[in-house]
C-alpha cells in the first residue's frame, strides 16, 4: 500500500455529485500520482464506486493498484444477518462489481457491536480465504474497543478506524496494539470531512444529498463518520486554528496536506485514505507522502489545540 491511499466514498454517493467522468479522471489522477490503495465499499452507491473502479481497472490492467471493499452495510445492522452465506453473495457481488476473481482485501463495514464476539463469523471469512475469493480480510470500526477486539481475531490483517488531529483516541491503545500485532492502520475521515482543509466557514452549505447536511447529529449513521463527530462552529473555529499554526510554523504547506502528514507520522499507520472530488485535490493529498516531516514545535501545537478545544467533545466518546 502506498503510505497515501484514496478513499472512494465521494465516488459513490453522500456528498454530492460526481460525475461518472470525473470520477474515472480522480482514479486515473490518483494512480498517476504514486497511490497504490483504494478503498471502497459496496454500500457507496450501492455499488457505483465499486463497479467504477472496475471500469479503471480493466482500463489500465497493469496499474499495480490494491482494492479493498467493504461489506455489511446494505442489510438491516442485525448480527443474524452475519453469516458464510451472507458473505458469498457479498463477495460475490463485489467481485462482478470490481470484474475480479478474487478480493484484495475486504472488510465488515462498521458491524454490529455483538459480531466482534462471534467465532462463527470470522471462521467463515477465514473460509473465504482458504476457498481463494478473497485474498485478506479486515474490520472497519467506529470505536477504540472495536478495533482492539478485531486486532486480537488471528487472522484479522486490517483495521480501518477514524484518526485525525481532531480524533487522537487511537493513539493511545490502538495503534500499538497493532503494530505489536502486525496488524494494518487504514486511517480514514483523515480531514475531518473536509474541516482541516480550512476552507469551510460557519456559513459554508454543502449540497443536500451531502452527508455533511444530513447527518450532523447522527440521522444517518454514526455521527462520527461527520466532522469526525466534532460538532460544526467549533470544528470550524478549531480548523481555522489548525490553518493557522500550519501557515506559522510549515510555511509552503496545506492545511490539509499537513493534516494528511500528521496522520503518517503516527508510529503503527499504515495507509491513509482522504478522498478526493477533483484532479487537483487527489495530487495534493498524494503529495503528502513525500513531505517533509511536521517539526515537533507545530506537532505540539496540535496536541494544544486538541486539548483545549476538541478533547472533551470527542475523545470518551469512542
Amino acid at each position: 500500500m502506498s503510505v497515501v491511499g484514496l478513499g472512494t466514498w465521494q465516488l459513490g454517493a453522500d456528498w454530492g455529485d460526481v460525475s461518472e467522468a470525473d470520477a474515472l479522471a480522480v482514479l486515473d489522477a490518483a494512480a498517476e500520482a504514486g497511490v497504490t490503495f483504494f478503498d471502497t465499499a459496496d454500500v457507496y452507491g450501492d455499488g457505483r464506486s465499486e463497479r467504477l473502479i472496475g471500469r479503471f481497472l480493466a482500463d489500465r490492467p497493469d496499474t499495480p493498484v490494491t482494492v479493498a471493499t467493504k461489506m455489511g452495510r446494505r442489510v438491516p445492522q442485525d448480527p443474524a444477518e452475519y453469516t458464510e452465506g451472507a458473505f458469498r453473495g457479498w463477495v460475490d457481488r463485489s467481485r462482478s462489481n470490481l470484474g475480479v476473481d478474487r478480493l484484495d482485501l475486504t472488510q465488515l463495514h462498521c458491524p454490529p457491536e455483538a459480531v466482534f464476539g462471534d467465532d462463527r463469523v470470522f471462521d467463515a471469512l477465514d473460509t473465504l480465504v482458504d476457498e481463494g475469493s478473497i485474498a485478506a480480510y479486515g474490520v472497519s470500526v467506529e470505536t477504540c474497543d472495536q478495533a482492539l477486539s478485531a486486532i486480537a481475531r488471528a487472522n484479522v490483517q486490517s483495521v480501518q478506524i477514524i484518526l485525525n488531529a481532531f480524533r487522537r483516541k487511537p493513539l493511545d491503545r490502538v495503534l500499538p496494539a497493532a503494530q505489536a500485532a502486525d496488524v494494518a492502520i487504514i486511517a480514514r475521515v483523515p480531514l475531518a470531512s473536509g474541516l482541516l482543509s480550512g476552507r469551510y466557514t460557519e456559513t459554508t452549505t454543502f449540497a443536500a444529498d451531502d452527508h455533511r447536511s444530513y447527518n450532523r447529529h447522527g440521522e444517518a449513521f454514526d455521527v462520527g463518520e461527520t466532522f469526525a463527530g466534532v460538532d460544526y462552529p467549533t470544528g470550524v473555529a478549531a480548523a481555522q486554528e489548525f490553518a493557522a499554526l500550519v501557515g506559522d510554523l510549515a510555511p509552503g504547506v496545506t492545511p490539509a496536506q499537513a493534516a494528511l502528514r500528521w496522520i503518517i507520522q503516527q508510529p503503527g499507520v499504515t495507509t491513509v485514505i482522504p478522498g478526493g472530488r477533483s484532479v487537483e485535490q487527489v495530487r495534493a493529498n498524494a503529495a503528502a507522502a513525500s513531505a517533509a516531516d511536521l517539526s515537533p514545535e507545530l506537532l505540539a501545537g496540535i496536541a494544544d489545540l486538541y486539548d483545549r478545544r476538541i478533547r472533551a467533545l470527542v475523545h470518551d466518546r469512542w
